[in-house]
């Protein structure tokens, strides 16, 4: 069970697997209100930025769920990196389906909504996991500016212009659910060149180091068409954003 290669490949560099900074992390968890002991359940859990330094900021405990070994081990290096292994886990498995034996205060799914087919299946996926006045946190892409033809949607790497709603209604969406939001950051211009500029450096020196190898020319390809692509785009047309909500 993995991801893709090509993800374990451009993004082995990254501690954080969307468009958000360190500081735009540490923001959403102190705009939480994160109590001393809370229990977080965080689906797609990357690296484990996430847990790692809100368990080292906020004294939370939590679990971490993702499909990649690699990312895996990574979190689980950050964790004693950070000092807080005792009070992380992060599990290499698939977070489709996964409910927590225990219920938690926030139920997360950072920027991987496909996990449960789309954000309404991924918020009733998380919700089954909650206790009673916790927070479900979403992140998700959003058009900053709605294409004008497809053709644009398909260069920020959508399959067509319904994939995403523009922010004022996607946030109406969550109360179309029946949720309140609660709080919201949003990525900025710098988080969305952090995360995707930095892949091409890692993509540059794994082609020096690995020629030869069966993806190499997937790579090439990536480095030298991504960087255009992003900036006609991508920069300009899609957000994204972490939404906190809670059940009305």
């Amino acid at each position: 069970m993995d991801i893709p290669r090509i993800f374990n490949i451009t993004e082995s560099a990254h501690r954080i697997h969307n468009p958000i900074t360190a500081d735009k992390l540490a923001t959403l968890g102190a705009a939480l209100r994160l109590e001393p002991g809370t229990r977080i359940l965080d689906l797609a859990s990357g690296s484990g930025e996430m847990l790692c330094t809100w368990a080292r900021d906020h004294g939370i405990t939590g679990t971490g769920i993702d499909m990649s070994r690699l990312f895996t081990e990574q979190a689980k290096r950050r964790a004693l990196e950070l000092g807080v292994a005792d009070r992380v886990t992060f599990i290499h498995g698939d977070a489709a389906g996964h409910v927590a034996e225990e219920k938690v205060g926030v139920a997360a799914c950072v920027g991987a909504t496909w996990i449960a087919g789309g954000v309404a299946g991924t918020i009733e996926l998380l919700a089954r996991s909650l206790r009673a006045g916790g927070i479900i946190l979403i992140g998700e892409p959003y058009w900053r500016q709605v294409p004008p033809t497809e053709e644009i949607a398909k260069g920020c790497l959508a399959t067509a212009i319904a994939d995403f709603l523009t922010l004022p209604d996607l946030l109406a969406s969550f109360g179309g659910l029946g949720y309140d939001v609660v709080e919201m950051v949003l990525a900025d211009q710098d988080g969305w060149d952090r995360y995707e500029a930095a892949k091409w450096l890692t993509m540059r020196r794994w082609l020096e180091a690995n020629p030869d190898d069966e993806m190499a020319e997937e790579v090439r390809a990536g480095l030298t068409t991504e960087p255009v692509r992003y900036a006609a785009y991508t920069r300009d047309h899609l957000g994204w954003g972490v939404f906190a909500l809670m059940p009305r």
